[in-house]
């Protein structure tokens, strides 16, 4: 295992950084732009009352409201990820606070923008759109703002909740500051008998061991540190869970999952078809579970033994440089193009590389309109952060041809497509690596790999999703989240998950409380759908070469110019219906088979 002794952030070296001074070289610059945003959003009230006067006045509205959002879209990006590098750092911790309060002002300032639009007939705004030529490019979100008319209020309400945006965020932010800079989860001595502190970044290292006792004490020292704070985290929770069901029912939604699918038009038969799905092929998760313990001859299958590889991998280390070596392989069916991109993204200072102290746990990739699109990693040279480096270069590539193709509006991605691109690149590694892999042993080795995969991805994440539908709907329906009920309800998902093969094991039921991504209600059901639309387009790519490429990077252009399932549409999948989830299934029983067939 790579640097059992975490380095602090002055101790890596600069070229394993990113190059986040080329947002702000004189971080003078970073408080001239919220000031300026602030001056700009005040500006911007005077235009109150008289939007919808002319085409041109419409115009010009959206245009400025661009600018404002643009510039400080740039100044939150850079203090997050100024602080994601050491959450311990004071400084950092301020910028946060202050370009999070210049937010609030900012989406006050600005709050009149969308009521007052909607005042406006949508037969006249349409034929506004067709008059003036400076909105033709708003076109798209000025038909969206009419689908979402109903759920927005008056200007005035609008500029309450603005107000409040300042402190909805806050059990997120807590939770941030418990999981990344206040919890601590001791030391356990590693294979080689070394004592190594046990962090977010190690812990999946450990539950791969084949060591049975370093996986035990890793899994239960990770889940005791929770089970200590787990009262404080189900109440954090609990009141994140609160604030997005009483958001939904301010703005008349019919339930908090209606809110969060409603903004990407995405219909609730998506969430449905995915859960239904999956449930129906957990029998065939639950035979590969079986084969695990089978594999792994225990008695007892616990769920510390969930991770570990079943077969020998055939490179126990791979630097940096070598698996972005591999990834450039990998992505050769993508055109030398898209390969060239990616390589020069690398060497102008896209990525920061390796763990230290105080840094913020996993990967992603983040950034502005006018920045690189960073990817923050915590690398520690396993085959894992190979797919992990590939994963976010999937979502950087799409940010870098959007930004190059679509105006500072469209210039985002949904969650829903964003995780496409992401795991595309996953899919193209895997199968490279399969298709060059002769050694039976070895081919072993990445099928278990791909299969687990699938298991944390496709079947894990829509465990999720169906505990976040389950908490959602206990309060909607005047329940209380107490840590006591969620940890029952995550436990009788996981047991319907692995099945009778595993074990009960009293840790397990705490994992709910450090999953992040939870505090951003119903986001982690598009990593599924993400991983099922990828599975399909990756297949169309290896067998049908340029033209699947060529429309897949259309796909790639788009941005947010459309909703998540028509733009996929481009690429040749049709997310409305339920062929893609079982075509993912479908993929995963094939693997398992022939794994079977190799044993």
């Amino acid at each position: 295992m790579a640097n059992k002794e975490l380095k602090t952030r002055d101790q890596i070296p600069q070229e394993y950084k990113w190059k986040i001074e080329a947002m702000y070289p004189d971080e003078a610059l970073w408080d001239e732009d919220v000031k300026t945003a602030l001056a700009m959003s005040q500006d911007f009230t005077k235009l109150s009352g008289h939007l919808t006067d002319s085409p041109q006045d419409l115009a010009k509205a959206f245009a400025l409201r661009d600018k404002i959002y643009q510039k400080v879209e740039k100044a939150y990006v850079y203090a997050k990820m100024r602080q994601d590098e050491d959450n311990r750092v004071a400084k950092y911790q301020e910028m946060i606070g202050k370009i999070s309060a210049a937010l609030a002002h900012i989406s006050a300032n600005t709050s009149f923008f969308v009521p007052e639009i909607l005042n406006e007939d949508a037969e006249t705004l349409r034929s506004y759109v067709k008059a003036e030529a400076g909105l033709k490019s708003y076109s798209f979100a000025i038909e969206s703002l009419i689908l979402e008319a109903k759920h927005v209020l008056s200007k005035e309400e609008e500029n309450i909740l603005a107000q409040m945006s300042e402190t909805s965020g806050a059990s997120n932010e807590i939770f941030t500051m418990l999981n990344n800079a206040e919890m601590d989860f001791g030391t356990i001595i590693d294979e080689d008998g070394d004592q190594v502190k046990l962090t977010h970044g190690n812990y999946i290292n450990f539950m791969e061991s084949k060591d049975r006792r370093v996986r035990k004490d890793a899994f239960e020292a990770m889940y005791k540190a929770y089970k200590k704070l787990i009262n404080t985290i189900g109440t954090t929770y609990a009141y994140s869970v609160k604030t997005e069901v009483v958001s939904a029912r301010i703005r008349k939604y019919k339930s908090a999952r209606n809110a969060a699918l409603a903004s990407d038009n995405i219909p609730d038969e998506v969430y449905d078809n995915l859960v239904s799905v999956v449930n129906e092929y957990l029998p065939v998760l639950h035979r590969y579970i079986n084969l695990r313990k089978k594999l792994l001859k225990l008695d007892e299958l616990k769920m510390y033994d969930v991770y570990t590889p079943l077969f020998e991998n055939p490179v126990k280390e791979i630097s940096f440089d070598e698996g972005i070596e591999m990834v450039k392989k990998a992505l050769e069916p993508m055109g030398e193009e898209y390969v060239n991109r990616l390589s020069e993204g690398v060497k102008a200072g896209w990525i920061d590389i390796y763990e230290n102290e105080g840094k913020t746990s996993g990967a992603y990739s983040f950034g502005s309109y006018d920045s690189m699109p960073y990817v923050l990693l915590n690398y520690t040279d396993t085959l894992q952060d190979v797919f992990t480096i590939i994963h976010e270069l999937g979502h950087s590539m799409h940010s870098s041809y959007t930004r190059e193709n679509q105006p500072y509006i469209y210039g985002d991605h949904s969650i829903f497509t964003a995780e496409v691109a992401s795991t595309v690149n996953e899919s193209l590694l895997m199968r490279y690596l399969l298709d060059k892999e002769t050694n039976k042993e070895a081919r072993k080795y990445l099928l278990n790999h791909y299969l687990e995969e699938f298991r944390t991805t496709l079947f894990r994440q829509t465990m999720f999703a169906e505990f976040e539908d389950l908490t959602h709907k206990e309060i909607e329906n005047g329940g209380a989240l107490t840590a006591q009920w969620m940890n029952e309800k995550y436990y009788e998902l996981n047991k319907k998950y692995f099945g009778e093969a595993m074990a009960d094991d009293e840790y397990i039921q705490y994992e709910w409380a450090r999953i992040p991504h939870f505090y951003r209600g119903f986001y982690v059901y598009q990593y599924a759908t993400g991983f099922s639309a990828a599975t399909a387009i990756s297949k169309k790519i290896l067998s049908e070469g340029e033209p699947a490429v060529q429309a897949y990077k259309e796909f790639l252009k788009t941005g947010s110019s459309n909703y998540p399932v028509e733009l996929l549409k481009i690429a040749g999948v049709d997310m409305g219906k339920p062929e893609p989830i079982r075509q993912a299934m479908e993929t995963f029983k094939t693997y398992l088979e022939e794994l079977e067939d190799l044993i």
